[in-house]
């Protein structure tokens, strides 16, 4: 993608949920485990209610209605008025409210675990010293109001002090600052925090408390860059993101990332581009602290939530790009990133109507290590690797592609196929043959039962739909959620079986979720459809709920929402509504965390709003022209002056006039 935030989508990680714990689902001392729901926990009894202790049978969801203008306040602010029902053997049900809790708003002073506070989604730099608005009056010090990525996760013998029932971590990354306080825009230009949180869970009621805010020590990586969609590994770590690689033949002229240079080194020139756009991993440590490293072999892409397979070596990625692909990672060894085999999909499409549907099969990119190819990064540069021309030089040596919106010519420098492939992998899998054709591919998740895999992509329309790749469709510009069956025994470009039973073979778009474009804003100025989905971008799938929560980035609903979808019911349900302006983060179904279940889910630049002036100023259009005026001073008031953003869960409690209902 560009390196303009507004070519890239006004809104950039919608991470349904991640953030918000899902209702603790628990929170009767009659309703001991709400939470273990469709399976005993392994510590508990199944699920009783009241004297007569009748087993839940079911859960399911009840729809809230959109935030409208007589209710200013809600659209103002993270609003839930859906609920959750548990069903019982008997045929009757009872209904939970929910709420969303936020550990806190971006901008506090948290606790440090020392008996001090720390700055929440703070900045740092190289030398872990913090990064100032030299903008404002008292060069304040620079922190988030884009929280991204969550996991939440536990440990066995957790060591830190406070915590007076369950010892609950998450992990929390910040993808970058909308603005200084001038008001000059400053996206991308800071390199991203991220953060472990440990949490004090009640083990009664489920319950999670911030306790301790560690900032994790990225100058070991060199520093993160846009930090987006996240996950949580099999094996209990969290899998950062950096989206939006920086174009490492053009970097001379980029002035965002020699701006990211600056606050990061100091320098401008001192950023390696070839550093950014790889694979981190954060450990999380039994005394709240953290580490982390970068894998260098998976592709530099525009790295999205990836989600690893159930055989711990298989990982399909999201790939947040115009011009973007399918690509599949197999690892070496189980619960290992560092070494592995990198494909590209090659799209062989079956039907264009409503987002189009194809085969898929596999190219093979190469095998390699991640400390070969940081020290490919560490000696190399673009003309070492390959000369992109962006005029038809009208010389056959060079080959014609697409790579981020633009026509390029590339030419690939003899005996460095392997640098090309890990470094600069959308020009060189364009060259090979794949198709490099999505826009927005936000993220992906896994039905293991089903063994179907889902992914977001946010918006089809530029190189979807132009005709310049093999991916040519039609489809709303509010986008849809792609279904991709997953199987075993496939055979790559070379003939070779890829070792791997979970390798996409097909993808399509799913009904139920694609979104639908209106020809005419509606009152409030929605440009899609607001009781369908519209524009997803987190997505998590619930093996226990047997649902997909997904959180939109939408520049089409003037409030964005988060949703759950039934597989089996095709049930589409609204759970909540982020404040006007803002996109949904952080998402994560997170199925069994001591015997509850969570939600986490954050959202990110409340107020951020997409207005048509003219050259006075004044407001002639735009997603939030109709609510602009009556919303801006309640956003202001509610979160920071627009500065400060939400992580946090969704909860559940009984409605207070709550009748069980046959």
């Amino acid at each position: 993608m560009s390196d303009n935030k507004s070519e890239i989508s006004r809104r950039k990680t919608l991470q349904v949920m991640a953030g918000l714990p899902l209702l603790p689902m628990s929170s009767l001392d009659r309703f001991p485990v709400l939470s273990a729901l469709l399976g005993d926990h392994p510590k508990r009894a199944k699920p009783f209610l009241g004297e007569k202790k009748l087993p839940i049978e079911s859960i399911h969801f009840e729809s809230m209605e959109a935030p409208q203008l007589d209710d200013l306040a809600a659209m103002a602010t993270t609003t839930v008025r859906s609920k959750m029902v548990a069903s019982f053997a008997d045929g009757s049900s009872e209904a939970f409210d929910l709420a969303y809790e936020p550990f806190f708003i971006t901008g506090s002073e948290v606790p440090d675990g020392k008996g001090g506070t720390v700055l929440a989604a703070g900045y740092y730099d190289i030398k872990n010293q913090a990064i100032l608005d030299e903008s404002s009056p008292d060069r304040r010090h620079f922190f988030s109001d884009s929280p991204d990525g969550s996991s939440l996760l536990t440990l066995r013998n957790p060591n830190v002090q406070g915590v007076e029932g369950n010892t609950v971590f998450a992990v929390v990354q910040f993808e970058y600052v909308t603005r200084d306080v001038s008001g000059n825009s400053r996206y991308g230009q800071l390199p991203s925090p991220i953060a472990v949180l440990t949490l004090d869970q009640d083990p009664n009621t489920g319950k999670l408390s911030l306790v301790k805010y560690f900032n994790v020590d990225t100058s070991v990586v060199d520093g993160l860059w846009i930090t987006c969609g996240a996950s949580l590994s099999p094996w209990n770590t969290h899998l950062s993101s950096e989206e939006y690689e920086p174009d490492a033949t053009t970097i001379a002229t980029n002035t965002q990332f020699q701006a990211f240079s600056v606050n990061l080194f100091g320098d401008a020139q001192a950023a390696n581009p070839y550093h950014y756009g790889h694979q981190p991993e954060v450990t999380v440590n039994s005394d709240g602290t953290g580490s982390i490293k970068k894998h260098y072999c998976m592709g530099r892409i525009s790295h999205e939530l990836i989600q690893v397979m159930p055989d711990e070596r298989s990982v399909l990625m999201g790939d947040d790009a115009t011009n973007g692909g399918v690509f599949f990672f197999i690892a070496d060894r189980a619960r290992d990133l560092s070494a592995g085999t990198l494909y590209a999909a090659k799209w062989q499409q079956k039907t264009a109507e409503a987002g189009g549907s194809a085969d898929l099969t596999w190219i093979n990119l190469g095998h390699a290590t991640s400390a070969e190819i940081k020290a490919l990064a560490n000696a190399l540069k673009a003309t070492d690797i390959v000369d992109a021309q962006i005029v038809d030089p009208k010389d056959p040596s060079y080959t014609h592609i697409r790579y981020s919106g633009k026509d390029n010519w590339v030419k690939f420098a003899a005996g460095r196929e392997k640098a090309a492939a890990f470094l600069e992998t959308h020009r060189y899998a364009a060259f090979k043959g794949a198709s490099l054709g999505l826009t927005k591919y936000e993220g992906t998740t896994v039905n293991i039962k089903d063994k179907i895999a889902y992914a977001a992509i946010s918006s089809i329309g530029s190189s979807m739909i132009d005709g310049t790749s093999d991916i040519n469709v039609k489809g709303p510009k509010s986008g849809a959620v792609y279904a991709l069956n997953l199987r075993g025994g496939q055979v790559d470009d070379r003939g070779l079986i890829m070792q791997s039973s979970w390798v996409p073979v097909d993808m399509a778009a799913l009904a139920d979720l694609t979104g639908e474009d209106l020809p005419e804003p509606d009152m409030i100025g929605n440009t899609a459809n607001a009781n369908r989905v519209a524009n997803p971008d987190n997505i998590k799938f619930s093996e226990k709920l047997r649902t997909l929560f997904i959180g939109e980035d939408s520049g089409m609903h003037v409030n964005n929402f988060l949703w759950a979808y039934n597989v089996d019911s095709k049930r589409l349900t609204r759970l909540l509504s982020c404040p006007a302006g803002a996109e949904s983060t952080g998402l994560q179904s997170a199925d069994d965390v001591n015997g509850f279940q969570y939600i986490m889910s954050n959202f990110q630049h409340p107020g951020d709003w997409e207005l048509v002036k003219d050259a006075s100023g004044v407001v002639m259009g735009g997603l939030h022209a109709k609510v602009y005026e009556q919303l801006d001073p309640l956003i202001r008031a509610n979160y920071r002056n627009r500065f400060g953003a939400a992580v946090g869960y969704l909860s559940a409690s009984p409605l207070p006039t709550s009748k069980r209902r046959s």
